[in-house]
């Protein structure tokens, strides 16, 4: 019993040594878990970012989200619970300008250009149709009474080239003149009537007036020197074209009698043409003589053909509210026709230079012309402007803007649209928001 009993105090007192010892432990080295956790916030405070400065900035009142005109001297929110936006002190600019973020910038695509001086040119398009020129039509009519004798191979449509023979007639008018012809010819002598003849002066004597009556008769020079060389009267004496042209009208055949004044035949000369454009009633102020003409034909696509404009008619279509204007066209190759369809594009405008932006710069509102200038910085200006002439895309200011002076051509109603708005909060008074007590 006593052995059993020293043992158990011996195992006690062992115990008790090591309870010590780990209390000890716990005691001066801590808990793993805790060093772990003290470590764990060490690393973060030594990582955490730095507190951002506080905004010192006076709030002066809150604006709706939605660019209504309701303001707030205190924050809160809309009816679909979104935030009401801070308007700082500062914010707002003198004036018409207006600021607006980068980002809507961005997401509306705005685009601006600097207005820049130029040529104010303006094309003018209307249809047109092809015409002969009248100057160039030419008609065979005797002067006298007489029988066809023979007709030419040309045919109506057909092309003929001068001299080419077209018919051949007898006269008999011309007969008796001819002869009188050859008798005044003896009495005045024949060496001074072939001179005369030859220079294209008359000689002295009675001879004058029978070669004189058969020149009003129209007769062809041909056949009069052809009595005077070999004093006789042809039978007959034939009409041939007097220039390269086309056979219009064919109104002979053989046997047939006429009358003086016939028209035997009708010829035009395809050379140069005419078109007829009908030109608006609101462009016929840029139309001038003198202008250059383009006209593209659906005859042949792909090809221009450049005139002048002639002449300018003085008078409007009623019923189309439309004036005509002719455009001589050379036509060597023939390939324009006689009432041929075409466009024409006419370019007009003056050359001296003129402070000019794009045309979808311009809001007009019908009272108000407007464009939207961009002063940097995401500011923007709308500024009043006094318009010019329009051409091909362009329009001039007149007044308003300067050269070099950057303006919104795309996204400017978004931006007019903001002004108005901020326009519209400038009309209410923000009330003053009430200072704390302390």
């Amino acid at each position: 019993m006593q052995r059993i009993t020293l043992r158990s105090a011996a195992l006690g007192a062992v115990l008790l040594t090591a309870a010590a010892m780990l209390l000890l432990w716990v005691t001066h080295l801590g808990h793993p878990d805790m060093n772990a956790r003290a470590d764990e916030k060490s690393v973060n405070d030594s990582m955490a970012l730095p507190k951002p400065a506080p905004d010192t900035r006076k709030v002066k009142f809150y604006r709706n989200p939605m660019g209504l005109p309701d303001i707030s001297p205190s924050p809160k929110k809309d009816s679909m619970g979104m935030d009401y936006i801070p308007v700082y002190e500062g914010e707002e600019h003198d004036g018409n300008s207006i600021s607006v973020s980068p980002g809507k910038v961005q997401r509306s695509g705005v685009e601006t250009v600097a207005a820049v001086k130029q040529s104010m040119t303006r094309t003018i398009k209307a249809p047109g149709v092809i015409q002969l020129d009248e100057r160039r039509i030419s008609v065979i009519a005797p002067r006298f009474d007489g029988y066809v004798e023979s007709v030419g191979p040309a045919t109506t449509g057909t092309h003929v080239k001068k001299g080419d023979p077209l018919v051949t007639v007898f006269g008999q008018e011309v007969q008796n003149q001819g002869v009188r012809l050859i008798i005044e010819q003896n009495a005045g002598g024949r060496g001074d009537e072939a001179t005369a003849l030859s220079n294209g002066k008359f000689a002295p004597g009675g001879v004058i007036g029978a070669r004189r009556r058969l020149v009003n008769l129209g007769v062809p020079v041909e056949y009069i020197e052809t009595v005077i060389r070999e004093r006789r009267v042809p039978d007959t004496l034939t009409f041939r074209g007097a220039g390269d042209g086309v056979i219009l009208e064919r109104n002979v055949v053989e046997g047939q009698a006429f009358k003086a004044g016939d028209v035997l035949f009708r010829l035009a000369d395809h050379s140069q043409v005419w078109m007829m454009a009908d030109i608006a009633e609101g462009d016929i102020d840029a139309v001038s003589a003198g202008q250059t003409a383009i006209i593209k034909t659906r005859a042949h696509p792909g090809k221009q053909f450049i005139g002048k404009v002639a002449v300018v008619y003085p008078h409007l279509t009623k019923e189309t509210r439309t004036a005509r204007v002719r455009i001589e066209l050379p036509n060597s190759d023939l390939a324009l026709l006689p009432d041929m369809y075409g466009d024409v594009e006419i370019a007009t405008g003056a050359a001296a230079m003129a402070v000019a932006v794009p045309a979808s710069a311009v809001i007009d509102s019908g009272n108000r012309q407007v464009v939207i200038l961009d002063l940097g910085d995401g500011r923007f200006e709308p500024r009043d402007v006094k318009l010019g002439r329009k051409g091909d895309g362009f329009t001039e200011i007149l007044d308003g803007v300067a050269e070099g002076e950057k303006v919104v051509v795309n996204g400017n109603f978004l931006i007019d649209a903001e002004s108005n708005l901020q326009s519209a909060l400038k009309t209410f008074s923000a009330p003053s928001v009430p200072e704390a007590k302390p």
